[in-house]
């Protein structure tokens, strides 16, 4: 096969050291191989970039091992191209391997050419996306914190959420805290009548049943202020993250410019351009098409077909954060119908292939 790199270095790292192996092609068929370990200590990450510097390798493979990786490709970027290899593209066979051996065939594949690059964007969308990650993260905590919420009430026999539209409205909130200051079980029809808002108070009638002999301890009273005001303080703590992630946004007129055209996508609001930009960046030369972009966001079923069998259509796992994202723009674009080309080709996509691929197909376009 045709040699690649002439000089490169494959590294397996791990959390407290990393194996290092630079392989050097020469006249020969042969290469040599030369074999360190360095600690994931910052002096001795800076001594294995002076010890590649000086052997003249300046292409360096490694794999994706969690974040362990992130540091050695901090203090190497700026002079040395760095490959971040997906472990499935360079995993050895079991039973065959240790630290140096692995850090041998990943400098073998990388040498031929066979080891495919993972995207690893610039600084500052690394730090966006670390935000907006960040985000996710809290917004779904939030979620989860709703949920339990909503099922507290379910427990002490209160069936409010039957009737409202909104558990966490001003009137359901109201009343919720009118249920926990209460010493007993009863309750005041008045009181509870004069806590509705608007079109609610036409199904007066409706909320007192619901909440007629609810079951409320004051364990559960207890559980349940903890609860929403570990929601109050995941609230404040989402709000600050916008703040910061506007003023990243703002002053930086690229990725102002960006968000603003990806709005004009059908679908497409302002927070879901921020974790789009977040996620591919505004350099769009890294990926060879669209196709490619598709493939990397896991939104391209997979070719699996042996035999003239084709086994499996499923999409891939990858694009963690960027695929709900992308399939909640398709959502918000079927139902827009000031573009109807969307609506129009779920609606003929779901006849045949159902919502969920429909949805999918949607989010590829």
């Amino acid at each position: 096969m045709k040699v690649t790199f002439q000089t490169c270095c494959g590294v397996d790292v791990h959390k407290s050291f990393l194996v290092a192996t630079i392989i050097k092609t020469s006249s020969g068929i042969e290469p040599s191989y030369q074999k360190r370990r360095f600690s994931t200590f910052n002096n001795s990450i800076l001594e294995f970039k002076k010890w590649l510097l000086e052997n003249e390798c300046l292409y360096v493979c490694m794999e994706s091992t969690g974040k362990y990786w992130i540091p050695v490709f901090n203090l190497l970027e700026d002079e040395i191209n760095v490959t971040i290899a997906n472990p499935k593209w360079v995993k050895s066979v079991k039973g065959n391997k240790d630290d140096t051996k692995d850090s041998k065939w990943i400098g073998d594949l990388f040498r031929l050419g066979l080891v495919r690059g993972s995207y690893i964007p610039c600084k500052k969308i690394r730090i966006l996306r670390e935000f907006t990650r960040y985000r996710y993260k809290l917004v779904s905590c939030r979620s989860s914190e709703k949920n339990r919420y909503q099922n507290a009430l379910t427990v002490c026999n209160v069936a409010l959420d039957s009737v409202v539209s909104d558990i966490f409205g001003k009137s359901s909130t109201s009343i919720i805290d009118y249920l926990l200051e209460q010493s007993g079980t009863s309750i005041n029809h008045e009181e509870i009548a004069s806590k509705l808002l608007r079109n609610l108070k036409s199904k007066e009638d409706a909320v007192i049943e619901s909440v007629e002999g609810y079951q409320m301890t004051d364990a559960q009273k207890y559980r349940m202020r903890l609860v929403r005001a570990h929601m109050d303080y995941i609230t404040a703590e989402i709000n600050d993250v916008d703040k910061m992630i506007e003023n990243m946004i703002s002053s930086n007129p690229d990725f102002e410019n960006a968000v603003r055209f990806l709005c004009t996508i059908p679908g497409v609001k302002r927070d879901s351009a921020i974790t789009i930009i977040s996620e591919i960046g505004t350099d769009m030369s890294q990926f060879s098409g669209s196709k490619r972009l598709c493939c990397w966001a896991g939104l391209t079923p997979d070719s699996n077909e042996s035999a003239g069998k084709k086994k499996s259509v499923r999409i891939t796992r990858a694009g963690v954060y960027l695929k709900p994202a992308l399939v909640q723009c398709a959502h918000a674009a079927v139902k827009s119908d000031k573009s109807p080309y969307y609506k129009k080709k779920y609606e003929s996509l779901v006849k045949r292939r159902g919502k969920k691929r429909a949805i999918i197909a949607i989010a590829r376009m």
